[in-house]
């Protein structure tokens, strides 16, 4: 199965010199808990999640108005084409431990978002049971302390 069968299609996403204010707002609004950031048309250049901006309201003593999601994005963008497998997109999940992918084009441009919600609304049409909870395990598994480590 190719991710654009999944993917949710015409994603929301923030331009760079937003606001977590409007980050936040944009969220509320369409029910999401991530934004791809994008410049220059819709190129994916960045994430924040409802997290990121939570943590970083918590941690700076300024107004989210006055902070830009560029202040607190997360730069290291992991995402797939509308073209890849399915399990090409869960690999990656599992890889970097997240629940979200940006769609990106042969461009870089943004065409939609894939998540773990639209994944396991599709299992069994295609994508088995298991791939689906490996990734999770995957995702949700807590590195091990390095001290704890050394002892295995």
């Amino acid at each position: 199965m190719k991710v654009k069968e999944v993917m949710t299609p015409n994603a929301k996403a923030i331009w760079l010199t937003e606001s977590l204010s409007d980050a936040a707002e944009m969220m509320w609004e369409n029910d999401c808990g991530v934004l791809p950031i994008i410049k220059d048309g819709r190129t994916v250049i960045g994430m924040i999640t409802d997290r990121d901006i939570c943590m970083a309201v918590a941690m700076r003593d300024r107004n989210p108005s006055g902070v830009s999601v560029e202040e607190v994005m997360t730069g290291q963008v992991y995402s797939v084409n509308p073209e890849d497998d399915v399990d090409q997109a869960l690999q990656a999940m599992k890889e970097h431990k997240v629940r979200r992918l940006p769609v990106v084009n042969d461009n870089g441009e943004l065409e939609g978002i894939l998540s773990m919600n639209d994944v396991v609304l599709a299992a069994g049409e295609g994508i088995d049971y298991s791939d689906v909870v490996k990734t999770y395990q995957a995702i949700c598994s807590h590195p091990v302390p390095a001290a704890a480590s050394a002892y295995q």
